[in-house]
């Protein structure tokens, strides 16, 4: 069979309403660009029939797949399920709720074209979004270009791109967890470019992006792309020691001149000012070792379930699990 020109990647959870729409757009466009494609649909274990509705449109299209992932394991492994499965000369990332326009992946393909490996669709204006989700969002991208100076996504954030073969097998050799897909790609290098559009309202159904997904998302980047939070560890101590020594030299000098410190209540502030501080490193210090043990544990970092019959298993790693 003869490897597409371009694969189309989309994690989707609880998305079967918004399918069949993208699917029409999908057609539409790339078909209006003369291309071979194809669409990858990874399945993240969802609850409603998103599977079903995947596999009747790849019965009706040969160039639709879809994998279904046994348990729910989030959107970046899924993301990353989709790119192993991919056999493009590109591929582009989307998401499944029709937010990011299927129109922008012509200009994606221009600046691929033109010699980029990456090409990051930078959101210019978010239609439909809560403000709680834009304040978010700006501090996440914010807080990720100052602790990870070599961030090249632009500051607005970037969930939909375009990776270049190369890139893609680049991508393909590393077997990390608790990480942020988008994070690693601008990791690897390569010459990156950026397009700008507007993201769109979201069609049917809600987001699976809680607020405890966005929390996790953060520390992975930091502790996984960055020393700094751990470098700021002892800082921190030695400013506390700092502080301990200057302390215990007012209280000599004050026991000196006749006028002892009276009670135990600044005993107990530095008691439990230090015991928080301490507590706060080794947790952080946790995280790190948490995620240097499920690296070292080599489970696979997706299992299969299910694909349609058009899929086969040869580039995702087996029709049921996947590791390195």
């Amino acid at each position: 069979m003869t490897a597409p020109d371009l694969s189309i990647v989309t994690p989707a959870f609880n998305e079967e309403a918004n399918l069949p729409f993208l699917y029409q757009e999908l057609r539409t466009v790339l078909d209006g660009l003369g291309l071979a494609w194809e669409w990858i649909v990874v399945d993240d274990h969802s609850r409603d029939g998103t599977f079903g509705v995947a596999s009747g449109l790849a019965a009706a299209d040969p160039r639709v797949r879809c994998l279904r992932l046994s348990r729910n394991s989030g959107a970046h492994v899924a993301l990353t399920c989709g790119l192993h499965a991919a056999g493009g000369a590109c591929a582009v990332v989307m998401a499944a709720d029709l937010q990011d326009p299927p129109d922008v992946i012509g200009e994606l393909l221009a600046r691929w074209r033109a010699g980029a490996k990456i090409v990051w669709a930078a959101r210019a204006i978010r239609e439909g979004e809560t403000a709680s989700t834009l304040r978010f969002s700006r501090l996440y991208w914010r807080l990720v270009r100052k602790l990870i100076p070599e961030t090249t996504i632009p500051d607005t954030g970037a969930d939909f791109f375009l990776v270049d073969r190369q890139a893609l097998d680049a991508y393909g050799r590393f077997d990390e967890r608790n990480i942020s897909a988008f994070m690693l790609i601008n990791w690897m290098g390569f010459r990156q470019d950026v397009v700008t559009y507007t993201k769109r309202a979201r069609l049917h159904g809600q987001s699976g992006w809680t607020l405890s997904k966005k929390v996790e998302l953060v520390v992975d980047s930091l502790i996984s792309f960055s020393h700094l939070p751990i470098r700021m560890m002892s800082v921190i101590g030695f400013l506390v020691a700092l502080a301990g020594l200057a302390y215990a030299g007012w209280v000599a000098l004050n026991a000196l001149t006749g006028t002892p410190i009276q009670g135990w209540s600044s005993l107990m502030i530095v008691v439990l000012a230090l015991g928080g501080a301490q507590m706060a490193m080794l947790g952080l210090l946790g995280e790190y070792m948490w995620r240097s043990y499920e690296n070292g544990r080599r489970r696979p970092l997706y299992m299969i379930e299910a694909a349609t019959p058009s899929q086969g298993s040869d580039r995702s790693g087996g029709s049921s699990a996947h590791g390195r």
